[in-house]
């Protein structure tokens, strides 16, 4: 079995994720503006990171964990469940660093849409979805218990925080970044 995890292939996983985002930006800005190819472009790179962050296992040698030795057989809906309290790569809660992590992603996605009149209904339509994700990465953390996480709840919950916090952000910066002009 080759060792997938830890904090070095977490960022390396987000440094390649953000070289196609790139070229996504050098082939959009001349067709849409900068200012919406790069929301776009970050955009996607902001999930990608998410994506890494919370599927790549945090042990560098994850090893294997069969699916009748998990300690959790379902998802926790206890709210505040069991995730801890300190977190392995920044010191503050786990609960403030899972809403943090969707704030990005919350406000490029108002960058992003707010380019077509349909805007209105879109954002809220794209927070859903950016629950959705994190609905899914709490599936997946469930089901593929070779990643060593758990299935709660309370991250679903602090993620789309993250995410709302983020969308009032991306209504702040519209005025600044105007991601309609080309």
């Amino acid at each position: 079995m080759f060792p997938v995890g830890g904090v070095g292939v977490m960022l390396l996983g987000i440094a390649v994720a953000g070289v196609p985002c790139l070229a996504l930006v050098a082939v959009l800005r001349r067709r849409t503006g900068a200012a919406w190819a790069w929301s776009l472009g970050l955009l996607l790179w902001s999930l990608a990171t998410i994506g890494v962050l919370t599927l790549i296992p945090t042990d560098g040698a994850p090893g294997v964990v069969y699916a009748d030795e998990r300690f959790y057989n379902s998802c926790s809906f206890d709210y505040g469940g069991p995730a801890p309290e300190g977190f392995w790569i920044v010191s503050g809660g786990q609960r403030l660093l899972n809403a943090v992590i969707f704030v990005p992603s919350g406000a490029l996605l108002v960058l992003v849409l707010a380019r077509w009149r349909s805007a209105r209904w879109t954002i809220p339509v794209g927070l859903l979805g950016l629950g959705l994700v994190s609905v899914g990465i709490e599936a997946t953390q469930q089901v593929l218990s070779r990643l060593d996480r758990s299935c709660d709840v309370t991250d679903v919950v602090d993620n789309l925080t993250g995410a709302a916090i983020g969308v009032l952000v991306g209504l702040a910066l519209l005025p600044i970044v105007r991601p309609w002009r080309r």
